[in-house]
């Protein structure tokens, strides 16, 4: 699963944000990956972060607080 978000305040900037299984290799655990583009690349994000998938509840009520 995978979206992508015009990032505000940019011409071409996104947000991208993918599932990740596997990740760092067999029986790594699933994460998040949410990546920033200036440039709209999506498949090489100037910054990115990856949550763990057992933390993404907890990283919601955060951001959802933060609002």
């Amino acid at each position: 699963m995978s979206k992508t978000i015009a990032l505000s305040g940019t011409k071409k900037g996104i947000i991208s944000i993918t599932k990740l299984e596997e990740p760092y290799g067999k029986d790594s655990h699933t994460v998040v990956s949410v990546g920033i583009s200036l440039t709209g690349n999506a498949e090489e994000p100037g910054w990115k972060v990856h949550l763990p998938l057992e933390n993404l509840d907890e990283v919601i009520e955060a951001l959802q607080a933060l609002k």
